[in-house]
């Protein structure tokens, strides 16, 4: 598999891990949202810290919307997803933190 990076094209945070990762290419997920089974997987793997309570998305929501559940907030809001979702052929990384850099042997 190649890697893939799920995210944003206008993400300065994807697009950061683009220019990092050659050879990588960006899935943007308002043109492609996650499927359920992606959405089921990450939420598997990520619980959730997959969902950006800190984007202007999640601060346009209600508060009921605010209490689903993860998946089915991912699943009306696609951009809530925290972002990158970065795809390998060794495993799924979240974010673009120093820890994420480091296990893909960037910096």
């Amino acid at each position: 598999m190649d890697m893939v990076i799920l995210g944003l094209a206008n993400c300065d945070t994807c697009r950061k891990a683009l220019k990092a990762l050659p050879g990588a290419q960006l899935r943007d997920i308002r043109m492609e949202p996650l499927s359920e089974a992606e959405r089921t997987a990450f939420l598997g793997k990520f619980g959730g810290k997959l969902v950006n309570r800190a984007s202007p998305t999640w601060r346009g929501l209600t508060e009921d919307e605010r209490a689903n559940p993860p998946d089915t907030l991912l699943a009306a809001h696609p951009t809530l997803m925290k972002r990158p979702v970065i795809l390998t052929d060794d495993g799924m990384y979240l974010g673009w933190t120093p820890e994420v850099r480091r296990a893909l042997g960037v910096d």
